[in-house]
């Protein structure tokens, strides 16, 4: 990593993680593989501030450390990258546990549980899923019938998340400011 960490993908140490390395990773990682439109890429790092802030709309109860969890969501992909879920399916087990791994060295290193609850875990994944809606039909082209079939339907209460394309260097750095304001 740019921090001089060495990780062991396979047995990963929470002591290697450090949350620059991860910035920098997710914000040059491009979701939907770059078939976005706009000047830049939508990155995995504007991906999970638009979740975690997904989440707290869906919530108005969750704490401080279970909108760090989703701010943290995706935060694996900083090393192996953000592959679409039939790929992870076709993979097989061993990826995902690889990613689980992974996902529980980066908690235990920002003080939370190596896993989350069920309960935590279902809202985050609502996030992304609706996170995934608004990419799918602001950046990537989708319309709106045929993103209702994929991710379902937005809540009715919820106003559209606005996105937009950023520089990596701006979306690291956003990244990292909610990062901080989360973990003060």
């Amino acid at each position: 990593m740019l921090s001089g960490r060495r990780l062991d993908l396979l047995d990963p140490s929470p002591l290697d993680v450090e949350i620059e390395d991860i910035a920098h990773g997710l914000a040059r990682v491009a979701r939907w593989n770059g078939q976005t439109t706009g000047e830049h890429a939508f990155s995995v790092a504007q991906h999970c501030v638009a979740v975690e802030q997904l989440t707290t709309r869906l919530s108005r109860t969750i704490d401080r450390k279970g909108r760090l969890a989703a701010l943290l969501h995706d935060a694996p992909e900083y090393v192996i990258g953000d592959l679409i879920s039939p790929f992870k399916a076709a993979v097989g087990l061993d990826y995902k546990a690889l990613e689980r791994r992974l996902l529980s060295a980066i908690h235990v290193r920002f003080g939370l549980p190596p896993l989350l609850s069920a309960e935590l875990t279902a809202l985050i994944k609502r996030a992304d899923t609706l996170c995934a809606y608004y990419e799918a039909t602001q950046l990537a082209g989708f319309g709106t019938a045929e993103a209702k079939r994929f991710f379902g339907t937005p809540p009715q209460h919820l106003k559209s998340l606005r996105l937009r394309t950023l520089p990596a260097a701006q979306a690291q750095a956003e990244f990292l400011d909610r990062f901080r304001q989360l973990s003060a």
